[in-house]
């Protein structure tokens, strides 16, 4: 492609907006709860390798919150370039931004750089299925207040869209797992305050940018009510939090066996007969019925 094409292609997400809206959230009062949880499930994760390491960095837009629990890790921005050195580190933790990237292949592989042989880079971001029921309630009630949508939601990758960018980046032994956790709320403006806290709200570059009629944000709140109810009578937004875990590269790790060099056969395991080639399969119907 013509580098004067690339360099006039607009990114998803505007930066200064996203900045922006960090910063604010820091001087109101951020809110913590999904980076907590975030927090807590890299810990576990931590402990099920059982690993001392020596040499952490971490990747946030929120430096307060994850500077306090990992105080002996260097700690830099999500920029587009991150501020890390090669071979510099056995741990790196990509903490709950990567959702936000023009680029997270290139994040991915500026981290797997960074990585020491056998280093782990483990990765907190919010996932595709997150604020589902907003991105319903806004698009049905643009489309029937001013006849067409707006970006209003970012979107989000799927887990098994997820999973392969480890693998692109030329991590090992890839792993990718999600949780998700159902909030209630008053109603909408409860919730896009709690976004506001959490610097979660709007900034796509292609976001509409002329003023919002209230009565917009009315109509999808009614939406949600009717479609998405909690048991309390509130409404509900889901959070889907993904997780990435992957390896740099090194001779010592575990690497798969070629095929057909198992010492094993898989029908002596099973304690069953193999069936050969000319025997006929056993239907579906009458498997259920055994």
């Amino acid at each position: 492609m013509d580098r004067s094409v690339m360099s006039q292609t607009k990114p998803l997400f505007d930066r200064i907006t996203l900045l922006r809206n960090r910063a604010r959230a820091e001087v109101r009062g951020p809110e913590y709860f999904l980076h907590q949880e975030a927090l807590d499930e890299v810990k576990e994760k931590l402990s099920d390798i059982n690993r001392t390491f020596t040499a952490p960095a971490i990747v946030t837009g929120f430096p307060n919150f994850w500077g306090a629990a990992f105080a002996d890790a260097k700690i830099l921005a999500d920029d587009d370039t991150l501020d890390l050195e090669p071979a510099a580190h056995d741990l790196i933790i990509h903490a709950m931004c990567l959702h936000w990237s023009n680029d997270p292949v290139g994040q991915l592989i500026q981290c797997r750089r960074a990585l020491r042989p056998d280093g782990v880079l483990i990765v907190a971001l919010l996932g595709g299925q997150t604020l589902a029921e907003l991105r319903t309630a806004l698009s049905e009630a643009e489309a029937a207040i001013r006849g067409g949508l707006s970006p209003r939601v970012a979107p989000m990758a799927e887990i098994r869209d997820l999973g392969a960018l480890l693998q692109r980046a030329g991590l090992n032994l890839p792993v990718a797992d999600s949780t998700q956790r159902a909030v209630s709320y008053k109603d909408i403006f409860a919730l896009m305050k709690d976004l506001r806290a959490m610097a979660e709200t709007n900034a796509i570059s292609d976001r509409a940018k002329n003023f919002v009629p209230k009565n917009l944000f009315e109509h999808a709140g009614r939406i949600y009510q009717d479609v998405f109810p909690a048991p309390d009578g509130r409404i509900t937004a889901t959070f889907d939090l993904v997780f990435l875990t992957g390896w740099a590269p090194d001779e010592t790790q575990q690497k798969p066996l070629r095929p057909g060099s198992a010492k094993t056969r898989l029908a002596d395991f099973l304690n069953t007969t193999e069936l050969g080639e000319d025997a006929k399969p056993v239907k579906e119907e009458e498997t259920r019925k055994k």
